[in-house]
């Protein structure tokens, strides 16, 4: 299997002997090459020395001088969120802890940006070398936002959200792109490919540009494989084991836990439990129903233990499904606490 995904600089980490990820100085490095941070020819010198100096050693402390002495005040922000950034990840034992301690607070203080490269690096070092091309375009759903096209057959379409935007915006798809960003066309009339077994080998050499459908209709073989990514996840953070399964409903009177994997899904979740009217549009966001099962009921609360949990994925309004992993991590109901 090639490698995939090269961007996310999983190659500049090492593995600890627990098997988690290892921050090194030249993972740090690669966020200093990137155009938030590189000087232009436009930069003075202050810029310029800082940043020979963060690669030089990208661990060094930096002082509120040298951050005012940077001349643009767009730049003087990018290093502050960075540095604060780059603070979280050498304060932790390892990278999955840094990305746990993310939502440990109040709220997440750095950018979207820096919680989905955590997510895609974390994932790609889970999947490995063995996974298949269904596995990794699944795994994308965690940390790349989709564009959900419902046919008139009822069959569910997803697209990466900017793959498709860009596609629209380029003309590269000329008027069929735009209506496909619009969700006023079945995804079939417009050229992307759908990811199929016939196809899948190709997956490798383009896992970069995110340019695959896909179906995610039930009994179909990507929300298979999404329920295998949803359980190595959850495994590798939480060492338990779980099953997952999709559920065409919740026919459960003794329903106790359920867990929403996107802003939409939690609030559908929580309403539908508390027997809150449910409009019929909110009710046609919902995409896909999961039952979680613990392999071993002592896992969980007392309470609780041995029943299932429910799980949900929404679109919203605008037809975006926009995953939020790290609820996997938070809101399972394990009996000791992570």
């Amino acid at each position: 299997m090639p490698d995939f995904w090269p961007s996310c600089a999983y190659r500049l980490l090492k593995v600890t002997p627990s098997g988690r990820l290892a921050l090194t100085p030249e993972f740090l490095r690669s966020y200093l090459l990137r155009p938030e941070l590189s000087p232009v020819p436009e930069s003075n010198a202050a810029e310029r020395t800082l940043h020979e100096k963060m690669l030089n050693d990208p661990r060094q402390e930096v002082s509120l001088a040298e951050i005012a002495a940077l001349d643009d005040e767009d730049t003087r922000e990018n290093y502050r969120i960075w540095l604060r950034f780059r603070d979280r990840l050498l304060a932790a034992d390892d990278l999955e802890s840094a990305y746990a301690s993310l939502f440990a607070g109040e709220g997440v203080d750095v950018p979207p940006l820096f919680v989905h490269q955590l997510t895609q690096v974390v994932l790609r070092h889970i999947l490995g070398e063995g996974s298949s091309a269904l596995d990794a375009r699944a795994a994308e759903l965690l940390f790349r936002v989709q564009k959900v096209t419902v046919q008139e057959d009822g069959a569910v379409m997803a697209a990466d959200l900017q793959t498709v935007e860009a596609f629209a915006t380029a003309g590269a798809f000329g008027s069929l792109g735009e209506l496909l960003a619009q969700s006023r066309i079945p995804a079939r009339t417009i050229e992307l490919d759908v990811l199929s077994e016939n196809n899948a080998e190709t997956y490798w050499e383009r896992s970069e540009r995110h340019d695959f459908a896909i179906s995610l209709n039930r009994g179909g073989r990507l929300l298979e494989a999404l329920c295998r990514v949803f359980e190595r996840w959850i495994a590798h953070f939480l060492s338990v084991e779980v099953t997952i399964r999709p559920q065409r409903e919740i026919a459960d009177a003794r329903w106790v836990w359920h867990v929403g994997l996107d802003a939409e899904a939690s609030a559908l979740l929580n309403d539908l439990y508390n027997r809150v009217d449910v409009s019929d549009e909110r009710m046609e966001r919902l995409l896909c129903l999961f039952e979680l099962s613990f392999a071993n009921p002592a896992a969980m609360r007392p309470s609780i233990a041995g029943r299932p949990v429910y799980l949900a994925m929404a679109m919203d309004g605008e037809r975006r499904l926009k995953l939020k992993p790290q609820n996997l991590l938070l809101n399972l109901p394990l009996s000791r606490p992570q």
